[in-house]
């Protein structure tokens, strides 16, 4: 299953591609504020993301770049993958890059439309995540949207220069108003 084009109020969501290529999204990936709390990031060049984009085109996966859509200015990514179809549920993933659009409900956005897709059109009825407990502002995101707390992974890594604990969280389609 491949990604499509969808859009919200103020956001368009394109399949990630090599057309993403950019140094400001290099400079994303290589911002130690944005990458605090991810397993990837850091040391990334032009090639590295060249090569993780061509990967990532070729598999059969719902993955977005997030676009507003005054400008078309690319401000994240968002992404369900792995889908396990079997259980009918897919892992949920988000990057929001631009720190310059921080704080201004664009990931909350982004994350009720491509849920809605995925519970709507994919017909899901599970969506899955992991978060670093430190890191407040999602949590509290995913909270709201509806995501409970499944699981505490205790120490699971160094994040933000500190031993951390990682939750494991799940949305049912029962429980999702949207």
């Amino acid at each position: 299953m491949k990604a499509i084009e969808l859009e919200s109020e103020r956001l368009f969501f394109r399949p990630l591609s090599q057309k993403h290529i950019s140094l400001t999204y290099v400079n994303w990936l290589n911002d130690i504020e944005v990458n605090k709390y991810l397993e990837s990031g850091g040391n990334y060049t032009i090639q590295l993301l060249a090569d993780f984009l061509k990967e990532q085109e070729q598999k059969d996966i719902l993955f977005w770049a997030i676009h507003l859509k005054d400008s078309n200015k690319h401000i994240g990514n968002i992404k369900i993958d792995p889908i396990n179809f079997e259980l009918n549920s897919g892992e949920y993933g988000i990057l929001m890059g631009d720190k310059t659009n921080w704080g201004k409900g664009y990931a909350k956005e982004a994350s009720l439309a491509i849920i809605n897709y995925c519970f709507n059109e994919v017909k899901l009825s599970r969506v899955t995540l992991g978060v670093i407990e430190e890191n407040i502002n999602a949590v509290m995101l995913y909270k709201k949207i509806g995501f409970a707390i499944d699981e505490v992974k205790t120490n699971v890594g160094i994040y933000n220069y500190k031993l951390s604990n990682s939750l494991r969280m799940s949305l049912h389609v029962k429980n999702y108003k949207q």
